[in-house]
C-alpha cells in the first residue's frame, strides 16, 4: 500500500485526497476536530497538478495547523474543561467523578480515570441539553422526537426533519451559555430547515447574544476535540 501524499514543506502532514465531480478548483480543508488535511481534486485533473496546488498553500496550512489543539490525554494533576472552567483532576477516595471547587475529583484507580470521566461528561452532558433543548422548545412552540448524544466530530449538533435532535457530549466542557447556543440552533430548525436569514431570526430570538457564543465555539471548539479519555 503506499504511504499518503505529502508536501515537502509540511512532511509531518498526510494529505487526504478526494476526488469530486462537482469541484471545479482545487480546495484545501483542514478539520479544527484533528488536524486532518483534504484536499480535493476535480474529475480529470491530476494528482501532480493538485500538489502543485496544495505546495503553493503550505504558508496557510502551516498556520491553520498552529491554531488546532494539540491532542491531550487525561492525567491526574493535570486540567480539564467542565462548563468553561479549568478543573485540576484530582483523584481521592471518591466512587465516580465530582466536582469541588476548581478541582474535578476522580476515583484513584487510575486505569478508571478517562472512561469514569467520559462517563461522567456524558452523564452531564445529557441533563444539560435535554433542558436546554425542552426549554427553547417551548418557547417556539414545537416538539422533538428525541435527543442522542455522539461524539461527532464534523458538527456539534444536528435536527433531522423527523424532529430528531443529535449533539455532541463534548459540549459540556463549553462554557454553559456556548452549550445553550447549539441547543437554541438545533430546535430553531424545527421551524426552519436551513440557514436562512429566518432561520437566524429564530436563533436570535432564543439566543439574543448567540454570535459571541458562536465564535466561542469556532475559535475553541478544537480544544474540546483535543481531549482524549484513552490512550
Amino acid at each position: 500500500m503506499s504511504s499518503p501524499p505529502r508536501i515537502p514543506e509540511l512532511p509531518d502532514v498526510e494529505l487526504v485526497l478526494r476526488r469530486s465531480a462537482r469541484a471545479r478548483r482545487f480546495s484545501l480543508r483542514v478539520s479544527r476536530a484533528d488536524g486532518r488535511v483534504a484536499l480535493t481534486i476535480p474529475t480529470g485533473a491530476s494528482e501532480r497538478e493538485a500538489l502543485a496546488f496544495a505546495r503553493s498553500q503550505s504558508e496557510w496550512l502551516r498556520a491553520t495547523l498552529a491554531d488546532i489543539a494539540p491532542p491531550c490525554v487525561l492525567r491526574a494533576g493535570g486540567t480539564v474543561l467542565f462548563e468553561g472552567r479549568e478543573l485540576v483532576i484530582t483523584p481521592t477516595r471518591v466512587r465516580s467523578p465530582q466536582c469541588d471547587a476548581d478541582r474535578l475529583l476522580v476515583p484513584e484507580n487510575p486505569a478508571r480515570l478517562g472512561p469514569s470521566v467520559e462517563a461522567f461528561f456524558k452523564h452531564a452532558a445529557r441533563l444539560r441539553l435535554h433542558r436546554a433543548s425542552a426549554q427553547y422548545a417551548e418557547q417556539l412552540g414545537r416538539s422533538y422526537t428525541r435527543i442522542t448524544l455522539r461524539d461527532t466530530r464534523s458538527r456539534w449538533g444536528s435536527c433531522s426533519s423527523s424532529g430528531a435532535l443529535s449533539y455532541s457530549w463534548r459540549l459540556i466542557m463549553a462554557p454553559p451559555e456556548v452549550l445553550d447556543y447549539v441547543a437554541a440552533h438545533e430546535v430553531a430548525h424545527l421551524v426552519e430547515m436551513n440557514h436562512s436569514a429566518a432561520f437566524w431570526s429564530q436563533v436570535a430570538r432564543l439566543r439574543p447574544g448567540y454570535k459571541s457564543e458562536r465564535a466561542w465555539l469556532k475559535r475553541e471548539g478544537s480544544r474540546l476535540h483535543a481531549v482524549r479519555f484513552r490512550d
